[in-house]
């Protein structure tokens, strides 16, 4: 039986994608070769390429606001543009919420409400960042979900050396859990702290300063710079203590990529990481934000208990291509 879903070509919107290495332009660009593999008749164009796009043509696009513009209020301009061109569908990504602080949540706030009021589906990668939406007084309209996906790889039995680092993945910004990592890891009596990643951008000196506070504390940090897949499989897999300790979140990409590459991560408990944990039972570890240091101690010592043993994992590209496309056949019907 075909695993494909056809739906007429009329309904099926332009694939929209940015190119360069923001996390949300490699997602869309990922999703957008998984829908065409899906459905051949499916079409990407770019940024760039919009213009020769014949007015009135329907197009998806993924959307935060770093992504569309230097600020909210440029970004909004942008969108709201392309939607009176184009009738709109959206993936929201980085909702916004209280680490956004006094100044940008607002504004934030005002750049989804302006576009989820100009499109016609709105999709999220969450239950969590469907009610945000809603706490936000963003948008209380219907939002379907589609959750990142995860396309596991198969995990060599053997298990390699490891570094006795705790590591968290992804790019260095306040609030991403490094610091809560640092305690837990200083009060587990661990030396070694790896850095997946490099700083976001404008963020180079709070990683100097996060180093500097962890060499006090008696811990050492690496920062491993940008990896390429080869690279990143084998720095993964040398971790003792993969955490994902994330004060506030949207949706994670660290999580699925550690869980991706055959890791089971300690990972602090909040509305999300509690959707996810359900989502692909036994995956991870779920942690109280108190017993993070404990959870360390333990992990440890029991190396398994950091492998998830499963291959594939629920939920992959393929699964979310199939959602995609039976949501679109719904929203244009």
């Amino acid at each position: 039986m075909s695993s494909k879903i056809s739906i007429p070509d009329a309904t099926l919107p332009v694939l929209l994608v940015h190119p360069g290495p923001h996390g949300v332009a490699v997602y869309a660009r990922q999703i957008a070769a998984e829908v065409v593999a899906a459905e051949p008749h499916a079409r990407i164009t770019t940024v760039d390429a919009l213009a020769a796009l014949p007015e009135g043509t329907p197009v998806h696009a993924h959307v935060t606001d770093r992504l569309w513009g230097a600020s909210p209020e440029e970004a909004t301009h942008a969108l709201t543009g392309l939607a009176a061109r184009h009738p709109l569908t959206v993936t929201l990504h980085d909702v916004p919420q209280e680490s956004d602080g006094e100044r940008n949540r607002p504004r934030r706030r005002a750049f989804y409400r302006a576009v989820t009021e100009a499109s016609r589906g709105v999709v999220v990668n969450s239950a969590h960042e469907r009610e945000l939406l809603r706490e936000e007084g963003v948008f209380d309209g219907p939002v379907a979900v589609v959750p990142l996906p995860v396309d596991s790889v198969a995990v060599p039995l053997a298990t390699p050396e490891v570094d006795d680092s705790v590591g968290v993945l992804g790019y260095f910004y306040p609030g991403k859990g490094h610091d809560e990592a640092l305690e837990a890891a200083a009060t587990a009596g661990l030396t070694r702290l790896t850095v997946l990643g490099r700083a976001s951008d404008g963020h180079a000196g709070d990683l100097d300063a996060f180093a500097r506070l962890a060499g006090a504390r008696g811990v050492s940090v690496e920062v491993t710079g940008w990896l390429d897949d080869a690279e990143m499989a084998d720095r993964v897999r040398r971790i003792a203590v993969p955490v994902i300790a994330h004060r506030h979140v949207s949706a994670s990409g660290s999580l699925a990529s550690w869980i991706g590459w055959g890791r089971r991560p300690l990972a602090v408990r909040n509305r999300y990481n509690d959707e996810m944990a359900a989502l692909r039972p036994d995956t991870v570890t779920l942690v109280e934000p108190d017993a993070l240091a404990a959870a360390i101690s333990a992990a440890r010592v029991d190396a398994p208990s950091t492998w998830h043993g499963q291959h594939p994992v629920p939920f992959g590209r393929a699964d979310a291509a199939r959602a995609y496309l039976r949501w679109w056949s719904e929203v244009t019907s």
